[in-house]
């Protein structure tokens, strides 16, 4: 007879507290009192002998918490679809992904939208960083991610994408004024330009190939992908862009660009639904990003520098 080690009661109210953020809304979630949350968890403690939830505000699992919440979202969604299989299933699923900004802006959205039509899904997309995204994975807080990790999380599988590929670019005004004769030192350390926010260091990486020094240009702040890109096309600044977005610029340095690797990571968990999403996502983006890891021409950036997102959630 098949027997689970752990109550799975005890496992939702782990989850609905992770998600949620709060008892009181673990509470509502799961159509109970906070007290009874709060019991139910403190059972789950105790039962275990270590801390799951540290009651903080928002609540976050620890680092064993972590491994359980990862475990009720697996067991979830293999429910899920097994009722669908038996034709018992009430309603979409939700698979949650970790995206990181750019590609939230370009390409990944078509894709998503091409599973969901065909599939009972409904997506929760965290915005991060690439070189962030992959501890939402690890942390079991989504399932799967596009990240510029190549090495698979635990208990992950790890396709490569392709190559985003950002060039510096700028309004076309804006080049006649300050590039007149093209980028270089000179120009480059007096031009006001466009960053993410102050953990975006393509601009900084592009002027250290550029002139191999240290420069403080004039630096706009403008944490979204969408409105980055809207400020270089109107002449705020110049900036470092994907292909996509380059619409209404003009190439500052046609020699020069910088390639970030993305990778797609998810659950080395056996479910079709999982194993759909991949699959689009994977063929979008090979169309898209050129479906290499391996590119020649411009500079790959390794992880840990690059342009994050402003919020994740």
């Amino acid at each position: 007879m098949l027997q689970m080690r752990y109550d799975r009661e005890h496992l939702e109210t782990l989850l609905a507290v992770v998600e949620h953020g709060t008892l009181d809304a673990a509470a509502r979630r799961l159509r109970v009192t906070p007290s009874a949350v709060s019991q139910r968890l403190k059972a789950f403690e105790q039962q275990l002998g270590r801390v799951l939830v540290v009651r903080s505000k928002p609540a976050r699992a620890t680092a064993a918490g972590e491994a359980l919440v990862r475990m009720a979202r697996q067991l979830a969604l293999l429910e899920h679809e097994a009722d669908q299989a038996l034709g018992t299933g009430d309603g979409p699923t939700t698979i949650p992904i970790a995206v990181n900004a750019d590609s939230l802006a370009t390409w990944i959205l078509p894709a998503l939208e091409r599973v969901a039509r065909t599939h009972p899904v409904v997506f929760e997309i965290h915005r991060d960083d690439q070189d962030h995204t992959a501890g939402w994975l690890a942390a079991g807080t989504v399932m799967a991610a596009v990240t510029s990790q190549a090495e698979p999380v635990p208990g992950c599988t790890s396709t490569p994408l392709g190559r985003m590929r950002y060039r510096p670019r700028a309004a076309p005004a804006f080049a006649a004024r300050w590039f007149p004769d093209g980028a270089d030192a000179a120009s480059l350390a007096l031009a006001p330009v466009v960053v993410f926010d102050e953990k975006d260091q393509l601009q900084s990486d592009y002027l250290g190939m550029v002139t191999r020094r240290r420069l403080d240009p004039p630096r706009h702040r403008v944490p979204a992908s969408a409105d980055f890109a809207a400020a270089v096309r109107l002449g705020l600044g110049w900036g470092m862009l994907p292909d996509a977005q380059s619409d209404g610029t003009v190439l500052v340095d046609t020699r020069r660009d910088i390639a970030v690797a993305l990778h797609w990571q998810q659950w080395n968990l056996r479910s079709p639904l999982l194993d759909a999403v991949a699959a689009e996502i994977v063929a979008t983006a090979h169309t898209v990003l050129g479906g290499r890891v391996a590119g020649e021409g411009g500079v790959s950036r390794p992880p840990g520098v690059s342009r994050t997102a402003s919020a994740a959630g």
